[in-house]
C-alpha cells in the first residue's frame, strides 16, 4: 500500500484482509475514537478499552461496512454502543451487588473475557497446537503477552509497531483463538 490510497481504497484493501490496511485505519482514526470516547466516560482507561473493542469489532465486520456512510461515524457509532453496554453491565453489576462492597469493587476490575477464559481452561498441548493454526503475526502477539509475559508497551516495541495496534492485534488474536478452540469442542 502506498501513501497515496484514499481512505476508499484503504477500505478496500482492509476488506480484502490486508494487514497494512487495518493499521493505517486504526492510525487515522484512533484519535477520533479515543477523544470521543474520553469525553463520554471522562476516564482514559475505559476509553482506551472501548476505543480497542470498537476497532477491533469494526475490522471483525469491516465487509459489513457501507460506504454510503462516513467511515468515521460508522467507527464511532460502534464505540458508542460498546459504551453503551458497559455502563449498562456495571449498573446491572453494582444493582446485584449492591450489599456487598467487595462484589462492587471486583465488578469493576476488569474480569477476564470469554475468551480469556476459554483460552486458560485449554490443556497446554491442545493450547500450543491451537496457537499455530492462527496466521504468525497473531501467533507472534499471543507468544509474546502469553507466554513471555511482555507487557503491551515490550510487545510494541520488540515488533516495531504502535502500542495501539498490538493491543488490537491481541484483542483479535483472542478472539479467533476461541474460535478455533470451540470448534474442536
Amino acid at each position: 500500500m502506498n501513501n497515496i490510497d484514499t481512505l476508499e481504497e484503504t477500505i478496500i484493501k482492509a476488506k480484502q484482509g490486508k494487514q497494512i490496511a487495518f493499521s493505517r485505519l486504526l492510525d487515522m482514526f484512533w484519535n477520533d475514537v479515543y477523544g470521543f470516547q474520553l469525553k463520554r466516560t471522562e476516564n482514559e482507561n475505559d476509553s482506551e478499552d472501548i476505543t480497542i473493542q470498537a476497532f477491533s469489532k469494526a475490522f471483525d465486520k469491516i465487509n459489513t461496512y457501507n460506504d454510503s456512510y462516513v467511515f468515521k461515524t460508522w467507527l464511532i457509532a460502534i464505540s458508542k454502543n460498546i459504551h453503551i453496554d458497559l455502563v449498562r453491565k456495571r449498573k446491572r453489576s453494582l444493582l446485584d451487588t449492591r450489599s456487598n462492597s467487595d462484589a462492587i469493587t471486583s465488578a469493576l476490575d476488569a474480569t477476564p473475557s470469554m475468551e480469556d477464559q476459554l483460552i486458560q481452561e485449554q490443556n497446554l498441548a491442545d493450547l500450543l497446537r491451537d496457537i499455530k493454526k492462527l496466521k504468525p503475526h497473531y501467533q507472534a502477539v499471543i507468544n509474546l503477552r502469553y507466554f513471555n509475559e511482555l507487557s503491551y508497551a515490550d510487545i510494541a516495541a520488540q515488533l516495531n509497531e504502535p502500542i495501539n495496534s498490538v493491543k488490537v492485534k491481541l484483542l483479535r488474536a483472542k478472539k479467533l483463538l476461541s474460535e478455533i478452540i470451540k470448534e474442536r469442542k
